[in-house]
């Protein structure tokens, strides 16, 4: 899967250190797979969830780090790539900043 961008995921794990090794190792995985479907997906990461499918894609969340972060996606699986919206502390989430934007 071709993931667009690793930029977000860089600019995070700046601002929490302790997120770099979990969401490089998640980048990592992603990038030598090719998912069809989101069956697929669980089967990689098995506490992804589906958050909707929208003509945009198919929206996922992962858990990140033991479930201390949380990592949004769009995954566009005809074409193979996977778009980050959002990563965000465990904070952040239960706040609801993830609505934001």
């Amino acid at each position: 899967m071709h993931v667009i961008s690793k930029k977000k995921l860089r600019e995070f794990w700046e601002k929490h250190p302790d997120a770099e090794e979990p969401l490089r190792a998640w980048h990592r995985i992603v990038e030598k797979t090719r998912w069809e479907n989101f069956a697929e997906v669980r089967a990689t990461f098995p506490s992804a969830d589906l958050i909707g499918h929208r003509e945009e894609g198919h929206g996922v969340v992962f858990n990140i780090g033991g479930n201390k972060f949380r990592l949004f996606v769009v995954v566009f699986f005809e074409y193979g790539r996977v778009y980050i919206r959002h990563v965000l502390t465990h904070a952040e989430y239960d706040r609801g900043d993830w609505r934001k934007g």
